[in-house]
């Protein structure tokens, strides 16, 4: 019998608490950048909303991928392919909850964030896990567009509209997805190959990968300084980002560079990258205030 433990893991809270994380930075710059006061409570629900799309389709993605996951170690033990879920249920349960999740936060904020999350479902569960995860190698790149939505959608929820900052938003999130997965795509290169699953090293190889990966972090670390330059963030964001910059390109370039070097260190810092730049625009737009 599936518990709702079963169907709390079936929507990857990792990856909404990320996903929840990014949202509520897009949101607050938007709220920055209006000076506008927001109810509190539809806040809350349009937050939830997000996530809940989020592990919707988290939960649609893993249904299209049973077989492949219970095939894959480091996704055999995921609720469907051990058993504990029956694929149906987890189909009904994704498309309930996609449903729901887009109508309200249409009804509760409005229905420009929720086309966009509509939009980031039907990319992440049908044009991401159907096609191009399977035919292209570069996959990640095109299909981090997905999870680089969230703080754009969190932008509009609190504006109405888009803005330069929830692009730039946008861009970093989306030039920080192939360095974070091609890192554990070289550590699982071996289960995507028995899959047939096209990752960039098992059809380029690892040099090839390595190189990409060192190339898109140094674009990415340029990229993280937009915040500055526009104007959306002060000299103590810009002395950080780099700060933190220099240490992700120094991970890559090891990687790139040290023979055997440990992949799950760029894979690593990558995530605590990701959660101190987001959070050093937000932390710096406050000091700002209070200064």
């Amino acid at each position: 019998i599936s518990s709702i433990s079963d169907f709390f893991q079936l929507m990857k809270p990792r990856v909404m608490s990320l996903v929840i994380f990014t949202a509520l930075i897009g949101y607050f710059c938007g709220v920055f950048s209006t000076e506008t006061i927001l109810n509190p409570y539809l806040s809350m629900i349009g937050i939830l909303a997000i996530a809940l799309g989020a592990g919707s389709s988290g939960v649609l993605n893993q249904w299209y991928d049973r077989e492949v996951d219970s095939m894959m170690e480091r996704t055999k033990n995921r609720p469907i392919p051990k058993g504990k879920i029956e694929p149906s249920d987890a189909l009904a349960f994704g498309l309930i909850g996609s449903i729901l999740s887009i109508v309200i936060l249409g009804l509760c904020i409005n229905w420009l964030a929720g086309f966009l999350l509509f939009f980031t479902i039907i990319f992440y569960a049908v044009f991401y896990t159907i096609f191009l995860k399977r035919y292209s190698y570069q996959n990640i790149v095109i299909g981090g567009a997905s999870g680089a939505f969230p703080p754009v959608i969190g932008y509009v929820c609190s504006t109405g509209s888009f803005g330069v900052e929830a692009l730039i938003l946008f861009g970093i999130i989306f030039l920080w997805t192939p360095p974070h997965f091609w890192a554990l795509a070289l550590k699982t290169k071996l289960e995507y190959k028995l899959v047939n699953i096209p990752m960039l090293p098992n059809v380029k190889g690892d040099k090839s990968t390595k190189w990409h990966i060192f190339l898109y972090t140094l674009i990415l670390v340029i990229f993280s300084t937009l915040p500055y330059f526009f104007d959306f963030n002060s000299i103590f964001y810009l002395a950080f980002s780099l700060s933190l910059g220099f240490k992700f390109i120094f991970e890559a370039y090891n990687l790139l560079k040290i023979k055997n070097y440990d992949e799950r260190k760029v894979f690593n810092f990558s995530i605590i990258y990701l959660f101190l730049i987001f959070s050093l625009i937000l932390i710096d737009k406050i000091l700002v205030r209070l200064i």
